[in-house]
This record gives structure tokens, C-alpha cells and sequence, in this order.
């Protein structure tokens, strides 16, 4: 009996060492990112800590509104590790998105991170949609100092149904959450997905789809 107690108990030891060895944690204070560096890791290689300096950990702008004269009337200014390199390893994030009336922020994902957004001014309609099967919408309306939260990978979206501009600040836990616009991805990939294909997943006329593509 006290054979598979041991056994059971090496294998719990080991499962929790494991799950603990997955989430990859900072080994130092910081690990500026190095531009200029040639190695390929999964991150950015760090310069020598003792070349760091205030501006690696800094970023100005956030308060300037960004322009939305553009077919989805929204900007996002991103604050990633490409903004400040400080944040490498760190695993955070932000971005500022402005909305003209009526703009939006088009459906998309973010496949390395969770995102919590704040209303700064104005009034949006959010939401996200679960995953299969039940591909349920989840939306509320949201005004100024409203606080919603997207989970990681799931397609979200907002859209400003005030009557003047809106501003949101988005957290994201990670250093490069990365985006990808489901409108972008489907219709202006390069090379683009056969027409046919695309017909028969939405189940609309392939001459539909091709008047889509040409959009993108």
C-alpha cells in the first residue's frame, strides 16, 4: 500500500513542478530589449542591465488623440515592448483607441493575451463571442469609467455609439499581445484564400466573397 501512496505522491510532486517550470517567470530585476541584437528568441534578447537608462522604461503621447479618418473610424496606439523595451519579459502592455462617431474597433483576437478595457470618455457597445459550439455574444454598453474584460483568444469588438468622439485605454497581460483582424485576415490574406473555399465557410456566392477580397 505504501508503494502506490509514494508513487502517487512523486507524480503530484512532479505534475506541480511542471505546471510551475511552464510559466515563464523574469530570472533578473528587467531584460531591456536589445534592437540590435541578431538572436532569435521567444522575446527580445536583453541588452547589458547596466546600459539601462530612464527611456527604456518610458513612453509620452498617450494623452494625444490619435486620427480616425480612416473606413473603420478608430486608431489604436499601441504601448507594447516595441514602444518601450523595458517591458521585455515583463508580460504587460497597454493601448489607447480612439473612435470617431460611429467608429469601431473591428472584430479580432488576441491570441497571447487577455485584455481589460476603460472607458475614458464617451459611450461604447463591446462584446466577444465564446468559442464553438455555442458561439454566444456576450455585449454590454459601456460609458465613461466603465471597466470590461475580453478573454484571451476570443473575437471582441467595440463600437462607439456615442454622439461625439470616445477614448478607451486598453490592459493587455502580455508584452506582445498581437492582433488579428478576423475582416484583414479573411478577405486580404496574401496570397488570398481560394475564392471557393471562402464561398462555401460562409455560405455565400463566390462572387460575393471575390467583391469582398477586392475591398482588402
Amino acid at each position: 500500500m505504501a508503494a502506490p501512496i509514494l508513487l502517487l505522491g512523486s507524480l503530484l510532486a512532479m505534475s506541480s513542478f511542471l505546471a510551475l517550470a511552464y510559466d515563464v517567470k523574469p530570472l533578473q530585476d528587467f531584460c531591456v530589449a536589445d534592437a540590435k541584437s541578431s538572436v532569435t528568441v521567444n522575446g527580445l534578447a536583453c541588452k547589458d542591465p547596466k546600459k539601462a537608462k530612464a527611456k527604456d522604461f518610458f513612453f509620452s503621447g498617450l494623452h494625444l488623440a490619435g486620427n480616425t479618418s480612416n473606413a473603420v473610424g478608430s486608431i489604436v496606439t499601441p504601448v507594447n515592448v516595441a514602444q518601450i523595451p523595458g517591458l521585455n519579459t515583463l508580460g504587460i502592455s497597454l493601448a489607447r483607441i480612439d473612435y470617431a462617431p460611429g467608429g469601431i474597433n473591428s472584430p479580432h483576437t488576441h491570441p497571447r493575451a487577455s485584455e481589460i478595457l476603460t472607458v475614458i470618455e464617451g459611450q461604447l457597445e463591446v462584446g466577444f463571442v465564446t468559442s464553438n459550439p455555442d458561439n454566444r455574444l456576450i455585449a454590454k454598453t459601456l460609458n465613461k469609467g466603465d471597466v470590461f474584460v475580453f478573454p484571451i483568444g476570443l473575437i471582441h469588438f467595440q463600437r462607439n455609439v456615442g454622439w461625439g468622439n470616445a477614448v478607451a485605454i486598453a490592459g493587455l497581460n502580455s508584452q506582445n499581445p498581437g492582433v488579428i483582424t478576423i475582416a484583414n485576415a479573411v478577405f486580404g490574406a496574401d496570397p488570398e484564400i481560394k475564392s471557393d473555399i471562402l464561398a462555401r465557410a460562409f455560405q455565400l456566392d463566390k462572387n460575393v466573397i471575390e467583391f469582398a477580397q477586392s475591398k482588402f
